[in-house]
């Protein structure tokens, strides 16, 4: 999958639609089945301790439906089980440019060694204030990072501080409509299969379809570059 991924961004390259006048960086969470398991069957999957889990003669098959890489997160009070769709995209098109797929419970930044490529060298890189202190990470990658404040306890941000940050999000939020189209229109942030290999495949394809979507849309002119 990486290497189709990586066949049609050449093309979109050669057409001159990865305009690299700045990234933006987000992910979005991948859905999957919650899994029915007991306290102590989810300490050692969590543990790394799942070999010996359900090997009875009569839980073969209830072995193969097991995800023991999926993973519980909270975000803003909500409960996420599955996955996440790490992704860079071109804040001029909206097209994918890199991505990176991790179980759901991985920090965003984690992936920036990935999605951040020499290419990159040069470019305003836009980011969520879940970024914040990882300002010199990206820095030593030659790019300027554009992040969103945030407020901490008894320091509230600061008029300017909000003002700013509407400034940057404007630019920044673009990245949501590449993950509302993927939910909305493609139905594509659900996985339904088992563990990582796959879900990275099932991912991978998710984005390189989107990328399909978008290109016929900026070259039949139902979409246009952003300013």
């Amino acid at each position: 999958m990486e290497q189709l991924f990586d066949e049609f961004h050449a093309v979109l390259e050669a057409k001159g639609l990865i305009l690299n006048e700045g990234k933006i960086i987000d992910a979005s969470f991948v859905v999957v089945p919650r899994q029915r398991n007991t306290h102590e069957e989810n300490k050692k999957i969590k543990d790394g301790e799942s070999g010996g889990l359900w090997n009875g003669k009569d839980e073969t098959h209830k072995k193969i439906h097991k995800d023991i890489d999926a993973r519980w997160t909270k975000k803003r009070g909500e409960n996420f089980y599955g996955y996440k769709d790490h992704a860079k995209i071109d804040g001029k098109s909206k097209l994918i440019d890199n991505y990176c797929v991790t179980s759901a419970n991985v920090h965003d930044s984690q992936c920036s060694d990935v999605l951040i490529t020499e290419a990159d060298e040069g470019q305003d890189v836009w980011m969520d204030a879940g970024y914040v202190g990882k300002e010199e990470d990206f820095r030593r990658k030659k790019v300027t990072p554009i992040i969103c404040e945030k407020g901490f306890r008894n320091h509230p941000l600061t008029d300017a501080q909000k003002d700013s940050n509407r400034l940057k999000s404007k630019v920044r939020s673009r990245v949501e409509h590449v993950f509302g189209f993927m939910e909305q229109s493609m139905k594509g942030l659900i996985f339904r299969g088992v563990g990582i290999v796959r879900a990275t495949f099932n991912i991978g394809l998710t984005n390189l379809v989107y990328n399909l979507f978008r290109y016929t849309q900026l070259v039949n002119g139902k979409a246009v570059l952003a300013k």
